[in-house]
């Protein structure tokens, strides 16, 4: 069995009876103990329960029992993502290890989708960081290069598929978390919709979304079928789609308005190679017949920014389900603090007008451009562990790393639209450097038919880190 193989890929083996679930989750145990020690991708992973699932899912085969569309393929779960029986630790040593009673709904639908629950994947303490740092469970290394940051917050996910641990990596993304460790890392990272998966509490004034990372764009838009299942009891979801989104993969775009953007939404600046992966991107889709244009939108206000990422994202951190918040990081106890500062009235007026200039912003997807090309990051992933020191040195100063990583990304969190970011680029000095493409509300669609086609013209499923490809 080939590690690097597509999700959907090892189904249809399953289906076939080729490949068995046990085989698969034992090839990925063994690498697991092989290679997991030089990324940290996992905190957990308890044998005896995957065999075990693997073992039923198995017997449900043999047996001839009706199959859902990705049994018995092995996914890992992120550590910010409570499933029951079992511990979620929020990567932070201030939470206990009491199993947890509920399951969250995109775990549900992982497993109604056949999906084996294969461990647990590291992520910054409380997922509020762009590297996957924490001193509860250490840094995760990037498989491309182990001196540098696979991004966060799900970083771990993105190391364990980078690296054959896993075909597939359940992701959740606040601010980028599904995209920068996706560019990070060399693969597909596609944030759905606001209301497009549904999730128990929409968190951070309703920006972060559930997700997965992948290598292929045919498991990317798989996955979000199966996660996308509407749930009557939520508050509010996205619109049916016209079709299953895994039939948009192939499918043609038609000829697309394609924004190209590359000066970063927050001023700051942009490395050079970061431009050019989207720049490369462009070439590639003008190639595939859109036409490309420079553009230069509007963003949220300097005020509605720092009111999203100081009080909406301090007040989400204080009421976050911490046991002892004094054994938290220095930088989450300083949010927290800071949040006591600001009453009621200041959250509401951050977010009246964070949703005031966001009708502003989404209006022009469909008036200027169909679609807005980025880079992901306006950095190359940094040293390992920079973004927890600048963090937790001074809390207060200017964190110059996480804001270039996030300068593309948060803004499709705040205003709820799709992104996708695509690895079509390589720095010269070896790393992946990604591209983003957003679509307007609820577009994941178009976005699938784009991505598949760029995956047809650059196949990046072919490039894997030397010192995990082999064995």
């Amino acid at each position: 069995m080939d590690p690097f193989s597509s999700a959907t890929d090892l189904a249809s083996a399953i289906r076939a009876r080729e490949l068995s679930p046990v085989e698969i989750a034992e090839a990925y145990l063994e690498r697991i103990d092989r290679h997991d020690p030089a990324v940290n991708a996992f905190v957990r992973c308890r044998r005896d329960t995957v065999r075990a699932a693997a073992e039923r899912a198995e017997r449900a085969v043999l047996d001839g029992r009706d199959l859902a569309p990705l049994h018995g393929v092995p996914i890992p779960v992120k550590e910010l993502t409570q499933v029951a029986g079992e511990p979620a630790t929020y990567c932070s040593l201030g939470v206990g290890d009491a199993p947890r009673e509920v399951t969250e709904p995109v775990v549900d639908r992982l497993l109604d989708a056949g999906m084996v629950l294969m461990g647990r994947t590291n992520s910054p303490e409380m997922g509020m960081l762009t590297d996957t740092d924490n001193r509860r469970f250490g840094q995760t290394r990037n498989p491309w290069n182990t001196d540098r940051s696979p991004g966060g917050s799900s970083g771990g996910a993105a190391a364990a598929v980078a690296a054959g641990l896993a075909p597939v990596a359940h992701a959740n993304d606040g601010g980028g978390s599904i995209r920068m460790p996706a560019s990070a890392c060399g693969l597909v990272g596609l944030k759905p919709a606001r209301g497009r998966v549904p999730q128990l509490t929409a968190a951070w004034e309703h920006s972060t979304v559930e997700g997965a990372i992948t290598r292929y764009v045919r498991d990317a838009a798989a996955l979000l079928d199966a996660m996308s299942v509407p749930d009557r009891l939520a508050m509010y979801q996205a619109p049916p789609p016209e079709r299953p989104f895994a039939d948009e993969v192939g499918r043609e775009a038609g000829r697309l308005r394609i924004g190209l953007l590359t000066d970063a939404p927050t001023g700051l600046p942009v490395e050079p190679e970061c431009a050019a992966a989207a720049e490369h991107t462009a070439r590639l889709l003008e190639s595939l017949g859109h036409r490309v244009d420079e553009v230069a939108p509007r963003f949220f206000g300097e005020e509605a920014f720092a009111g999203y990422a100081r009080t909406v994202l301090d007040a989400s951190l204080w009421a976050a389900p911490l046991d002892r918040p004094d054994l938290a990081a220095p930088h989450l106890r300083h949010r927290r603090e800071r949040a006591e500062g600001r009453h009621s009235g200041h959250y509401t007026r951050a977010v009246a007008l964070l949703q005031r200039e966001s009708r502003e912003i989404v209006a022009q997807w469909g008036r200027d451009f169909d679609v807005l090309l980025t880079p992901t990051m306006a950095c190359a992933p940094p040293e390992a562990g920079r973004v927890l020191r600048e963090a937790d040195g001074d809390p207060e100063a200017p964190r110059v790393t996480e804001g270039q990583m996030i300068s593309f990304t948060s803004l499709c969190n705040v205003t709820g639209l799709p992104a996708v970011s695509l690895p079509t680029y390589e720095s010269a000095a070896g790393l992946p450097i990604g591209s983003q493409l957003i679509a307007g509300p609820w577009d994941e669609a178009v976005l699938v038919r784009l991505a598949s086609a760029l995956e047809e013209a650059d196949d990046w499923t072919v490039r894997r880190p030397a010192a995990f490809a082999a064995g």
